[in-house]
């Protein structure tokens, strides 16, 4: 392999790339879109949920219950209404996602000792924010629920209310988040988003360089040419990957200024796989080139092989160990999965080699098979 050759055919296509402002914008700016769109509009955590109230008691209990809600930062509270038939209207309309309903001698049955169910009706259009939504509620009622009881039995035996809860309570459950001490979705989205950002810019930017040579004829000039297939492969390709080396950085710096990320790992051995999985997307991108003729199927290809596999087994949204086991199968074939795998080790867990080496190795291969095949593919003649 000569080196002036490849360094005169990556010079070429630097030149080309910086002459194109839409390829140039694609090149920089566009990482910078996906990461700045998909890292605010990808918001998981479930916070300040619109609810509105009926209370029928109008009690000191019944105000003490609904103050617990209101004083949460995880619901929003939108005032009380006065009658059930309120209630279908600001749920259908989303104006409210919740509806707390206390029955008529709320704080009378409590008092006596009778159990007294409490109505909460929740929007479930969204299952997954319907479940939290529940859960939320749940807990608040335990709590409240609780302290009713320890007062109760405080005031029968004659015993401090730390004395009372340990009688109730004999276990005490403590929960520590690890990694993730705030449960923060930014925290998990963020240092992902990075993944699907390199998934979809390195083979997009591959695809269209290359097959422009061939709308424009300028790849006969290859054809005829002295540069042998690796030389113009290596140079053709060695510009995208400078530039994705770049945005790499700029990601990074993005997930840990902008969306408070932490990152506990070493950085040159996030930086090296980074750069791995440029290489991997990179020669998905060689493939989808040489297998069409024009730019708008190369960019439609490209970005539907990309997204699908990100967005459903990349474990982006939804974590790879909570699929069927028919889907795990499938999302094991996917290099976008052992990429996130590094991604959240490196940030969250600190992690290193000395932990994520099979996902390493995993990825060296696929790198090494894609851009194999991309170089069998090519041909220094054109198909007939």
């Amino acid at each position: 392999m000569n080196v002036r050759r490849v360094a005169a055919v990556a010079s070429k296509e630097w030149r080309e790339t910086v002459r194109d402002r839409m390829f140039l914008s694609l090149a920089f700016l566009i990482p910078i879109l996906w990461m700045l769109v998909f890292g605010y509009g990808m918001v998981l955590d479930v916070e300040n949920i619109p609810y509105a109230v009926v209370d029928r008691d109008h009690s000191s209990l019944s105000r003490d219950y609904l103050y617990r809600f209101q004083q949460s930062r995880y619901f929003d509270f939108k005032g009380a209404l006065t009658d059930e038939r309120e209630v279908e209207p600001l749920l259908a309309s989303s104006r409210i996602r919740a509806v707390i309903i206390i029955p008529e001698k709320f704080q009378e049955r409590l008092l006596a000792g009778q159990a007294v169910g409490v109505q909460t009706l929740v929007d479930g259009t969204f299952p997954l924010r319907s479940d939290i939504t529940k859960g939320y509620v749940i807990a608040i009622n335990t709590a409240f629920s609780e302290e009713l009881v320890v007062a109760h039995v405080a005031r029968i035996k004659g015993l401090a209310p730390d004395r009372a809860r340990q009688l109730i309570q004999p276990i005490k459950l403590e929960v520590r988040y690890l990694y993730n001490q705030e449960v923060k979705s930014a925290w998990t989205i963020a240092p992902a988003l990075v993944m699907l950002v390199l998934t979809l810019a390195p083979p997009l930017l591959t695809a269209l360089g290359i097959v422009r040579e061939k709308e424009r004829g300028s790849i006969y000039n290859i054809y005829s040419s002295t540069v042998s297939r690796l030389e113009f492969l290596v140079g053709k390709l060695a510009p995208y990957v400078a530039i994705s080396a770049f945005n790499i950085l700029v990601l990074w710096l993005m997930a840990v200024y902008l969306f408070a990320a932490p990152f506990k790992g070493n950085g040159l051995f996030f930086y090296a796989t980074a750069l791995l999985f440029v290489f991997i997307t990179t020669g998905q991108g060689l493939i989808v080139s040489l297998l069409v003729n024009t730019q708008q199927a190369a960019a439609i290809i490209t970005v539907v092989l990309s997204i699908v596999p990100t967005m459903l087994y990349g474990g982006l949204l939804v974590p790879v160990s909570a699929l069927a086991p028919q889907t795990k199968v499938i999302a094991h074939l996917f290099p976008e999965m052992y990429f996130t795998n590094i991604v959240h080790g490196t940030f969250l867990k600190g992690v290193g080699i000395e932990v994520l080496w099979p996902d390493v190795s995993v990825l060296v291969v696929y790198a090494i098979s894609l851009l194999s095949i991309g170089y069998w593919l090519f041909r220094k003649r054109p198909s007939v």
